[in-house]
């Protein structure tokens, strides 16, 4: 049971008559006039316990998109209903006007409709309904709480998207120089043309010259099918935020631009979640749509306060596939020690794979490294120079071991890696 406002400015003009005439009789026969009319009200108030409610779920929506949360709440009583409903999602899902008020004529049915704009990736929760049901004079309301549970499923943004037709582009003139300059291990056999001056007289084809009586040669192109393999790092080291947003989102948005260009470029992709057990995986040779597997797969990953067990990674890669592969690394070069974790297992990757190891800087790192005015601010300048040579040591151990290295500021991870990937290609190294 609720009282409302109303009950109590009521109560409030009762003292009148106690002002006017101060007995015990006045106050007996006010209090009890107080209490019939709440009694009553809450007699004639619809109980929520009969009404019958059914949710429709909101589904998937992408962060900073909005979604409507919707209730069919049925009336099957003979009493008109007048409520007031709480849709308890969480706070992060962003619920506008999650409280309205709903009335519901006798034997009718009524929606209640909550705008959510989440403000967080992941499955967002709504577990139950709060419906405060009151009776005609507004003085008193029947409230129950009723166990309706909803989920919002809260999808990447993938802002880096934007980068997607430029270096579909330069895909598309890859293949088309491949077809003319390229030649040797490395690159398939694209098709046959006339000889122009200019090219490799090594590219004749004979056998094709002999037949037509005129030179032809061979063109060739990059080759396709070949096997991408992106390894996210969910360990403790992803949770650390930089220009306000975590390492792992930032890992989640340069993985989902390489996945959908490599599968534009012909080759297969698989994607790997790890830190000391598998959080997900996207198989390359699952039906489907590649972009929508991904994301589905990755809109519940956290970042998980453990190391990341870097001994189990070749035996990961072992299960996914036996031959030689691109294998991307999503991780941080400042985390820990990775003389033992880190660069024991890319030495054992680069003998079978081309690796490429890709991390977020902190650009306040440069900030502070410039800013040396006051004693406190040398201090600063010197710690974030000492971790800046600490990274650049760790990328040229990384280039010694024959790994490629993509290590830039949030927005310029995806874009840069998405390059290395076309530059890898274009030389034949996939």
């Amino acid at each position: 049971m609720a009282i409302t406002g109303r009950f109590v400015l009521l109560a409030v003009l009762g003292l009148v008559p106690l002002v006017v005439f101060p007995a015990w009789s006045t106050v007996l026969f006010v209090g009890i006039g107080l209490l019939l009319l709440l009694v009553l009200d809450l007699v004639v108030a619809v109980s929520p316990a009969k009404l019958g409610l059914e949710r429709r779920q909101p589904g998937n929506v992408t962060l900073e998109g909005q979604a409507d949360s919707v209730v069919m709440v049925s009336n099957p009583t003979s009493r008109k209903l007048r409520a007031r409903i709480r849709d308890a999602w969480q706070p992060s899902a962003g619920a506008i006007s999650p409280v309205q008020s709903l009335t519901v004529p006798a034997g009718e049915r009524g929606r209640l409709t909550v705008a959510l704009v989440p403000r967080r990736r992941g499955d967002l929760e709504s577990p139950h309904l709060t419906i405060r049901s009151m009776g005609p004079l507004g003085l008193a309301a029947r409230q129950r709480t009723r166990v309706l549970p909803g989920r919002l499923r809260v999808l990447p943004p993938f802002h880096s998207k934007r980068h997607l037709p430029s270096k579909l582009r330069k895909l598309r003139e890859l293949d088309g120089k491949a077809a003319v300059q390229i030649r040797g291990a490395g690159t398939e056999f694209d098709s046959l043309r006339d000889y122009v001056r200019g090219d490799d007289v090594r590219s004749i084809d004979w056998r094709a010259t002999a037949r037509r009586t005129s030179v032809v040669v061979r063109t060739w192109r990059p080759e396709r099918d070949r096997r991408v393999v992106i390894v996210l790092d969910t360990s403790r080291t992803a949770a650390a935020r930089i220009n306000d947003e975590p390492r792992l989102d930032t890992g989640i948005e340069a993985a989902l631009l390489l996945a959908v260009l490599a599968e534009r470029g012909g080759d297969r992709v698989d994607f790997l979640a790890y830190d000391r057990r598998l959080r997900a995986r996207v198989e390359s040779a699952s039906k489907g749509n590649l972009l929508g597997q991904l994301v589905q797969a990755m809109a519940p990953l956290e970042a998980e306060l453990i190391e990341l067990d870097w001994q189990q990674i070749p035996g990961q890669m072992r299960a996914v596939s036996a031959h030689r592969s691109l294998v991307v690394l999503l991780t941080a070069l400042d985390g820990g020690a990775p003389e033992e974790g880190l660069l024991p297992t890319v030495a054992q990757l680069s003998r079978q794979h081309a690796v490429v190891v890709a991390s977020v800087r902190d650009p306040l790192l440069t900030g502070m490294k410039e800013q040396r005015t006051t004693a406190s601010q040398v201090f600063r300048a010197a710690a974030a120079e000492r971790a800046l040579l600490e990274r650049a040591a760790v990328t040229a151990q990384l280039r010694q071991l024959g790994a490629e290295v993509v290590d830039a500021d949030p927005l310029d991870v995806p874009p840069l890696l998405a390059d290395t990937y076309i530059r890898l290609k274009a030389a034949g190294r996939l």
